[in-house]
């Protein structure tokens, strides 16, 4: 594939990701939590059911592959799901894209404990730089960060902004874990069927959990164009953006693919603000900035960067 073809893939696949962040908020605000991300990955793979098919030229899965989309679904879909929903529905969407900007950090931090690479000085100055931004943004008051909390699956005052931060924390974890395992993946199988595969395991494990959100559920009290939002969110989350990534990355090494992770807080903060009517207050202006400069300096190449070695994931 064409170098420029998966760069705009990946930048794409980043840009959807902070979108459906962001405007994942109105519907926690509608839908319980756990009924959201049924109903995602519901609309997900009915979308994707020609995707479960075994193209004709590609290997049996082996019990390896198996327990990496098991461990991919489970960290990097049902896991991040959860978290990003419950953290989005305590805090604000500006909070949490400034702090999934700590997703290239996170990724360094990753490789550096299960792969054993080196991490330079910069890298560790970037994760540093990560670590403030979390932290000033979880100082930060923000009158607009709570009015969307009191969905019917919470009832959570705007003072629990800082669980909703941590949840987001615990998110930006599994991104990095699903960003290690994805590399792997796109070894051994098609873009499509990975994407098919790990929402299918979504699916599965969020299951019993929707039924019982569902069961006392009044669905006619959600408005149409919430349903509409639904399903943009659907195929971006489970559809589009994951076949984008795993298709880029096919073709671009891991660390590099990193960079495009910017992308994701930038739109992120920018739908908050643009099409949820939230502010930036100054502090925030300085953590978003502050994040924004860990992505830079940890992914922008350096003199020892020139040539980087592809990375190999161990999973």
């Amino acid at each position: 594939m064409n170098r420029i073809v998966a760069y705009a893939c990946l930048g794409l696949s980043m840009s959807l990701v902070g979108s459906y962040v962001a405007l994942s908020k109105p519907l926690v605000a509608a839908l319980p939590v756990f009924l959201l991300a049924w109903l995602r990955f519901g609309i997900g793979g009915a979308a994707m059911l020609r995707w479960l098919k075994k193209p004709a030229g590609e290997a049996p899965l082996s019990r390896q592959t198996a327990r990496l989309l098991f461990l991919e679904s489970f960290l990097g879909n049902f896991l991040f799901s959860l978290c990003m929903l419950f953290g989005v529905s305590m805090t604000s969407a500006v909070a949490a894209g400034v702090i999934m900007a700590s997703i290239p950090a996170a990724v360094a931090l990753m490789s550096w404990l299960f792969l054993r690479e080196r991490i330079s000085l910069r890298v560790w100055g970037a994760v540093a730089c990560a670590v403030v931004g979390i932290a000033l943004v979880s100082l930060a008051k923000n009158p607009s960060a709570g009015h969307a909390a009191a969905g019917p699956q919470t009832g959570l005052a705007p003072n629990h902004a800082w669980l909703g931060n941590l949840l987001l924390v615990g998110a930006v974890l599994c991104e990095a874990f699903y960003a290690v395992i994805g590399k792997k993946l796109t070894g051994v199988l098609s873009p499509k069927r990975i994407s098919a595969l790990i929402n299918l395991w979504g699916f599965a494990l969020v299951t019993p959990l929707g039924l019982w959100a569902a069961w006392r559920f009044d669905f006619g009290g959600v408005a149409p164009s919430l349903w509409l939002l639904l399903v943009f969110y659907s195929l971006a989350a489970s559809v589009w953006t994951v076949w984008l990534w795993m298709t880029g990355l096919k073709t671009i090494p891991a660390n590099e693919a990193g960079v495009f992770a910017v992308l994701l807080p930038i739109s992120a903060a920018a739908v908050g603000v643009m099409v949820l009517g939230e502010t930036l207050n100054p502090t925030q202006i300085g953590a978003f900035g502050i994040a924004l400069a860990g992505v830079v300096l940890a992914t922008l190449p350096g003199r020892d960067l020139e040539k980087p070695a592809p990375v190999e994931p161990p999973h």
